[in-house]
């Protein structure tokens, strides 16, 4: 009788050779070069994304927001705030983990990747300062107007598709048969790097079709907005990897086998199929082009993220007390879970455009962000940096988790409130108790997620110095 590999393991023990585990391979020290200056890229993107976001917080709270004198202040900083927080950010990372999880092969294309990708993110920081252009504040990757930062955003996006290729033709064992213990982190990391060129895909195809006629904000939600929902894929993919290899690293023992893991992976990531089907059907500048996308992300979500981010909380439940030296690792991992669920949850009471919709993307954002810090401790060491620094490490995801949840809550409750999303100072017209408070608990929650962070960059920098024997 042949034997059944069951989804979730029976309690029997078995040999430790045997059981699936989720840990990245060790790296070549070419890759690790490689992989060290992409941390430099997420590192220094990170430090302007946090400076901009700490003048958002304060241009949106109550009584400090009349001491900034115009609203596009605001804008623009958000603009500048979102592309490196999110954008360059998260990809700069996967640039970090596929990097990390490769042989050394096509190093070539991989510094190249690299550079275009970091020339392209200086641009965009360096734009508002040296062209003019006012901001667009259309959804997932807003816009400054000139022809500086579109430059940089083609430099960057290139850079980034380099990378995923390399990544899809480098990363070995994907149609292996055997169990490994990175068998499936690797498979997860090619489903990123697919998700990844289908969403520069998506964008190249509504570049090519959107009419000449549309313009300005309606041309770029057009554009971004197709691409914008296929880039979430990879970034839960991404997160998803990190979640099952932090899960390892602290000791927890996920009740999955590598073979059901890839499985789930994907069907994560089968949705984005869907997207030349979608162009093929719809105007790239229709509603219903716009509302097929929405669909896809709605119902092909969860189809990894539910089953696997419960198989790592049964295997965090039942594990014992973590090792001090990984309890940044299982304090990141923890807050994680935690944010995503908090934003599954928001999903789910957006009705209309406010700032519950805000809440709902910090939440999944945080979580996504939160899991690439607990990586980026566990990573340092490999890729030839010193160890984090453990005392202020073990905090710093707590406060920055903490600092997202008031954030996230303040967000929420002004929502409920009819605040809108988007605008600043007195076009928020705060003129309740109930609005005012909510709006005050998101400036406070933000002001401690920027704690958060700075402590996090302070950690990686120290580590960054400190560079391993």
């Amino acid at each position: 009788m042949s034997a059944v590999i069951p989804f979730f393991e029976a309690g029997a023990v078995e040999p430790a050779a045997t059981r699936a585990q989720f840990a990245l391979p060790t790296a070549h020290p070419d890759c690790q070069r490689l992989a060290a200056g992409w941390m430099w890229v997420s590192f220094s993107a990170l430090v302007g994304a946090g400076l901009f976001a700490l003048l958002i917080v304060l241009a949106r709270t109550p009584y400090v927001s009349s001491l900034f004198p115009t609203v596009d202040f605001f804008r623009s900083a958000l603009v500048v705030h979102v592309d490196l927080s999110v954008l360059v950010w998260f990809f700069a990372f996967a640039g970090v983990l596929w990097s990390a999880a490769s042989p050394p092969q096509w190093l070539t294309l991989g510094w190249a990747a690299l550079t275009f990708t970091g020339a392209g993110a200086l641009m965009l920081v360096l734009s508002p300062f040296i062209a003019t252009g006012g901001p667009l504040m259309n959804n997932y990757i807003p816009v400054l107007q000139n022809r500086t930062f579109l430059a940089g955003l083609v430099l960057f996006g290139f850079g980034v598709g380099m990378a995923a290729f390399r990544g899809l033709v480098t990363l070995p064992g994907l149609l292996t048969r055997t169990e490994c213990e990175d068998r499936a982190t690797r498979f997860g990391l090619h489903a990123a790097a697919f998700a990844t060129a289908m969403a520069l895909l998506a964008y190249s195809w509504a570049f090519a079709t959107i009419p000449y006629f549309v313009r300005g904000l309606a041309y770029c939600e057009s554009l971004f907005w197709g691409g914008g929902h296929v880039m979430q894929f990879a970034y839960t993919s991404l997160m998803l990897v990190a979640w099952l290899w932090l899960a390892t690293e602290v000791g927890a023992r996920v009740p999955l086998t590598a073979r059901v893991t890839t499985l789930f992976f994907a069907l994560g990531v089968a949705p984005v199929l869907a997207t030349p089907l979608i162009y093929l059907s719809y105007p790239t500048h229709s509603f219903d082009n716009m509302e097929a996308f929405t669909k896809m992300m709605r119902v092909g979500g969860g189809f990894a993220a539910l089953p696997l981010g419960l198989a790592v909380t049964i295997g965090l439940w039942r594990s014992a007390r973590p090792n001090p030296q990984v309890r940044p690792q299982f304090t990141a991992l923890l807050w994680s879970l935690l944010l995503f669920a908090f934003g599954g949850g928001i999903s789910f009471l957006i009705r209309e455009s406010n700032t519950i919709i805000t809440a709902h993307y910090h939440a999944t954002g945080g979580a996504v962000s939160v899991a690439f810090m607990g990586a980026a401790y566990a990573l340092l060491p490999r890729i030839g940096f010193g160890r984090a620094d453990a005392k202020l490490a073990r905090w710093q995801p707590t406060v920055y988790g903490v600092g997202q949840f008031f954030h996230i809550l303040g967000l929420l409750w002004s929502g409920g409130y009819g605040v809108q999303r988007k605008v600043a100072g007195a076009d928020q017209a705060l003129h309740g108790f109930a609005q005012i408070a909510g709006m005050g608990l998101m400036g406070l929650g933000g002001l401690i997620a920027v704690v958060g962070g700075l402590m996090f960059l302070l950690v990686v920098f120290r580590a960054m110095r400190l560079r391993a024997r």
